[in-house]
């Protein structure tokens, strides 16, 4: 599994979410690294790091990433996550297999509508992001542009560095596994908990103007993980380490101190 070390000190994993990579840490990676002994990865299908036979499911992924703790010497590590990395990172927590979990807008919690509108929506976009491939560099040098494309997934997103975007544009079109992925999240069960360790230290972080993982469901992933602390980033979409970044670090380091 592709890996970027960081900085020193008490080791932290980062588990980046759907389509994404490494890269969409960099926001607060420094951060994190002047305190921290930083690994970031590509999670399989993802970045840099090969697909594996059930890379298209969630629970394909989990297993991954277990064995890669268990290969590495990492069982019982500081674990943050966002989105799918903010589910995998709780569901290792109910495993028993991580220390410390930082969970940013975790997915699968969603009930009712909430399904078929995360399956809708951001199989829409990334349909359209297949279309603008070849473009999205350029396109994403355009505030206006930013705002457009970005608009379920920051608060903020005319105010992100264009690089940011286009990684992450780019890397929503070339996830070969994302689809899939996309309808097993959406058609697969809630998210169960709780954690293995009742005095494990977990904090579950939830943008109030999140348009993909919607506010509403945070009270549901505190009612699975109930010895968790709730933080709400006010200002922040579903990626509090793009719209809010200090904070973000502050509570990631305190968390995991």
């Amino acid at each position: 599994m592709h890996q970027i070390n960081r900085g020193g000190g008490k080791q932290l994993l980062l588990i980046h979410g759907l389509g994404s990579s490494w890269r969409a840490w960099q926001p607060i990676l420094d951060g994190l690294a002047t305190e921290r002994s930083v690994i970031a990865i590509d999670l399989p299908g993802h970045g840099a790091t090969k697909a594996e036979p059930e890379s298209g499911t969630f629970a394909g992924l989990v297993g991954s990433v277990e064995r890669y703790l268990v290969e590495n010497n990492l069982v019982g590590v500081d674990v943050v996550g966002s989105s799918m990395g903010a589910r995998i990172v709780l569901e290792l927590a109910r495993r028993g297999k991580v220390g410390n979990v930082v969970a940013l807008d975790p997915g699968g919690f969603w009930r009712g509508w909430e399904r078929p509108f995360f399956r809708t929506t951001i199989g829409l976009s990334a349909k359209l992001l297949r279309m603008l491939r070849s473009r999205l560099p350029a396109i994403s040098r355009s505030a206006p542009a930013r705002m457009a494309l970005l608009a379920q997934l920051s608060a903020k997103p005319a105010a992100l560095s264009p690089e940011l975007v286009a990684t992450e544009l780019t890397g929503i079109a070339d996830t070969l596994t994302f689809d899939a992925l996309v309808r097993d999240l959406a058609d697969g069960p809630e998210q169960q908990g709780p954690a293995a360790d009742p005095e494990q230290r977990i904090v579950i972080g939830w943008g109030r103007q999140d348009r993909l993982c919607l506010p509403r469901q945070a009270s549901r992933a505190m009612a699975a993980f109930p010895s968790a602390t709730l933080h709400w980033f006010e200002h922040s979409g579903h990626f509090p380490m793009w719209d809010m970044p200090n904070e973000a670090t502050a509570v990631i380091l305190q968390a995991t101190r």
